[in-house]
């Protein structure tokens, strides 16, 4: 009888660029790995990047990752751990150089390899303004380039999940159709994928641990797709169900997870402890992936200026429509083509602190030329320094405007797009699409489980019983809200439609919002379209990437059994 495989072992050290800087170190010190992954591209990530291209053609990358490879680079090779990373943005070629130059100064042996293809930018014509065009490709490239003997594998926009389904199915030998295995994969990539999120940062029940620096992730992934999330001993924060959990809502949507290498079903997904610090994934299963790959396109949306005046005490409503009425010949003359006010009562009566006796007044403005929301803007509200509301001042100076950007997302066939891995030696070996694909469907709604008897009830927070966890995708936003009992379950299926959204969330009144039920997480997942406006870099509004919104719910009070509390 053969023996089953050793887990493979893969770690995370960089959810985003500009993550801990030390976490390369601590994933190859702390334990052993036999993969460490970063991940340093978002939304926003693509526009920084395009915009430094555009300055010099040369970069384009994440160049903290070449930094901390200066002291982490020998201990990789030393301890036989594969580096695979995304840090190569809108340039792979040119990071992939500079870490073989890198290796030269050191002394190092190391053998690198890259993925391309993704970029699309000159592929079409995308419209004005457009700076990047890059299509999310999934883990075969990097899976390709670890066969052909590579040590670091740098791409450029793949799907954060690829990095950990490429190392999976190299491992493993794992068919390109072997759907089940590959999506048990995907699940265990988008664990990993922000880093200590996984492990205790941004966790809604944050008191129950010690999260002032909590380690980062790994993944022992068995054969069968299947895997075990944890950390290195003796590193901070938590790996529990709920934890796993509100990363497994994160940035998702419904019952289907779709992406380049496999449609992975989030309703089959089973959290299972597995002692301290460790839980089981396990159960997952894969459909084959939608036919064309997403592509992400980013543009300059224009400038923007905003100014924030502080109002204090008495009168608070009176004194913001008087810097309304003043402002407003102002606005009127360079008329911006977007107009946006917003008070922020945090405020509160008879405050022994000055701050704590102070609401925000934000004025935002947006228009394509520079000029219509710079100095116009500024000067006019610097004039009323002296000619104001009593108290009058700003939490900074206004300045001359910024400009912003906004993302869009197209499609495309996958055969369309070049997917290629560059060996180590040079050779260029063209990666085929997913050898069958199936259109994205609904997912019937499943039974509700049966409700609570009825009893009395008490008007508390929602987040005495539910956790949530927020993100954004392009414009729109996704609330995940989960339970740890299967009686606040009970109560949460029947009690939190998307209709009772929209009423503890008066922003979203207006918007599309769908539910997803996922019962064996005992989780709700509610997507709201258009919340966001643009999308990140267009800073719509006070929390642009509805990192609080979660938050925000759990704070709201509804009726709640008291057996729940």
């Amino acid at each position: 009888m053969t023996a089953a495989p050793a887990p493979l072992r893969i770690g995370n050290a960089s959810g985003f660029y500009g993550d801990r800087f030390d976490a390369v170190h601590e994933m190859l010190t702390g334990g052993p790995l036999d993969v460490l992954t970063g991940d340093y591209l978002a939304e926003l990530t693509m526009l920084i990047l395009g915009r430094d291209r555009m300055k010099n053609p040369g970069r384009g990358y994440a160049t903290t990752f070449l930094r901390q490879l200066e002291n982490t680079l020998g201990l990789a090779v030393q301890h036989g751990v594969r580096l695979v990373t995304n840090a190569g943005g809108l340039n792979p070629a040119g990071l992939a150089d500079d870490i073989r130059a890198l290796a030269d100064k050191l002394g190092i042996a190391v053998r690198v390899g890259h993925v391309e293809g993704d970029d699309l930018l000159t592929a079409r014509d995308w419209g004005p303004g457009v700076l990047t065009a890059n299509a999310y490709l999934g883990g075969a490239g990097i899976a390709a380039c670890l066969e052909g003997g590579a040590e670091v594998v740098v791409t450029g926009r793949v799907t954060d999940a690829a990095l950990v389904t490429g190392p999976a199915a190299a491992h493993f030998g794992w068919a390109a159709d072997d759907w089940d295995a590959l999506a048990g994969a995907v699940v265990a990539g988008h664990i990993l994928e922000c880093g200590t999120q996984a492990t205790g940062g941004n966790y809604a029940f944050f008191t129950e641990h010690d999260v002032r620096r909590p380690g980062f992730p790994l993944a022992e992934i068995a054969a069968d797709g299947s895997c075990v999330i944890t950390k290195h001993p003796g590193t901070g924060g938590a790996v529990t169900t709920g934890t796993v959990t509100a990363q497994l809502l994160y940035e998702t949507a419904g019952a289907r997870y779709p992406g380049p290498d496999v449609t992975a079903r989030l309703d089959s997904v089973r959290l299972t402890p597995d002692g301290p610090d460790r839980v089981r994934v396990h159960g997952v299963r894969g459909e084959a992936p939608p036919p064309t790959l997403k592509t992400g396109l980013t543009r300059l949306g224009g400038h923007r200026n905003e100014v924030e005046f502080v109002l204090t005490g008495l009168d608070i409503e009176a004194k913001a429509a008087l810097v309304q009425s003043q402002m407003d010949a102002a606005l009127a003359r360079c008329r911006p083509a977007e107009v946006r006010w917003t008070l922020a009562r945090t405020d509160h009566p008879d405050a022994a602190g000055q701050e704590e006796a102070s609401a925000l007044l934000r004025l935002v403005v947006r228009d394509r030329d520079p000029e219509t929301v710079g100095r116009a803007v500024s000067s006019a509200a610097v004039e009323l320094a002296l000619a104001g509301y009593p108290g009058f001042h700003v939490t900074a100076p206004p300045g001359k405007g910024s400009p912003y950007g906004v993302f869009e997302a197209a499609v495309i066939p996958a055969g369309a797009v070049p997917h290629t891995a560059v060996l180590p030696d040079g050779t260029r070996a063209a990666v085929p699409p997913a050898p069958g694909s199936r259109p994205l469907g609904p997912v019937a709604e499943p039974p509700p489980p049966p409700p609570l008897p009825p009893g009395p009830t008490r008007r508390a927070p929602l987040g005495l019983v539910a956790g949530a966890r927020s993100g954004d995708k392009g414009g729109s936003a996704n609330i995940g809200v989960w339970t740890r009992t299967e009686d606040a379950w009970r109560w949460l299926a029947h009690t939190l439609t998307a209709d009772r959204l929209r009423t503890l969330l008066p922003e979203t009144a207006h918007l599309p919002v769908t539910r997803h039920a996922l019962p064996n997480l005992h989780a709700l997942n509610f997507t709201v379209d258009g919340l966001l406006g643009e999308g990140v870099a267009a800073q719509a509004r006070f929390d642009p990437q509805a990192k609080a919104v979660g938050e925000w719910l759990r704070s709201r009070h509804l009726d709640i059994p008291e057996v729940l509390l």
